[in-house]
């Protein structure tokens, strides 16, 4: 079950994945502004909880959240549940990731619930953590304009990066996003260099890799991708596509990618 993060464009509110990521675009396009994004308030959670635990009195619930560093989802949750009957029939796990991140440990926390059907509450809890710990994220931007009008980089920057062709790779570490090497060329140049030298840094398991689609990334971009993965001896590429949280930090044509060590 999800509980959406929001978007507001002026006066409205919408739910992420309420709408397709392009009107993200369609919006900094019109206006020159990146939408304000938010977390999942309490209320958020308690409707969920509440409609748990109305259904199934004895439920356990494993809370996979976002990155408590970046948005208010993990303290949101636990507000929800304080004092209540459930309480103790709650785990909430802050996986210290993101966007595609935060997908992949959903998907091998499901894989691994659906091998050990008797795990304890706190079992899983512990084997969701081990995933999480295990798991490592990284994104390129297109371009700077979405950081500059999102106001997390400055005009100067935004400029001379642009005009440079630079691209800042963003990583995941420890819940935050933390700029790293920057490379420079066209997006289809550096998409397998960034690559192989992430898979190269993390020595990154070769079982599955996912590759993060954002809107209007160039095509020929997964054509590279994918033809490097094959080539470093990855047996499953999975394309995700981007929400509209992460659009409006990220902007269209970036890409990114998530592995596990």
């Amino acid at each position: 079950m999800l509980v959406p993060m929001h978007v507001s464009m002026d006066e409205k509110s919408l739910d992420d994945g309420a709408f397709p990521p392009e009107e993200v675009c369609a919006y900094y396009d019109r206006t020159g502004k990146v939408p304000t994004t938010s977390g999942s308030t309490a209320y958020d959670f308690e409707r969920v909880y509440e409609r748990i635990f109305a259904e199934d009195p004895q439920a356990r619930v494993l809370h996979l959240a976002y990155s408590a560093v970046t948005t208010c989802s993990y303290h949101s949750s636990e507000l929800a549940i304080e004092g209540k009957p459930y309480e103790k029939n709650v785990r909430i796990l802050d996986t210290k990731h993101v966007s595609v991140g935060q997908c992949a440990v959903v998907v091998e926390v499901a894989g691994w619930l659906d091998r050990n059907p008797q795990a304890t509450l706190d079992e899983a809890a512990e084997a969701a953590q081990a995933i999480a710990e295990r798991t490592r994220m990284c994104f390129v931007p297109k371009n700077l304009d979405y950081l500059r009008a999102g106001g997390r980089c400055s005009n100067a920057v935004a400029l001379v990066g642009n005009l440079l062709n630079l691209h800042p790779c963003i990583e995941i570490v420890d819940g935050k996003l933390l700029a790293g090497k920057k490379y420079r060329g066209a997006m289809t140049r550096i998409a397998p260099v960034l690559l192989r030298e992430f898979v190269q840094k993390h020595s990154l398991r070769k079982e599955q890799i996912y590759f993060i689609n954002t809107p209007y990334m160039e095509e020929n971009i997964r054509a590279v991708l994918e033809a490097e993965a094959t080539a470093l001896g990855f047996r499953k590429v999975t394309w995700v596509k981007t929400g509209c949280v992460i659009t409006c930090h990220g902007g269209p044509g970036a890409f990114g990618i998530v592995g596990s060590v």
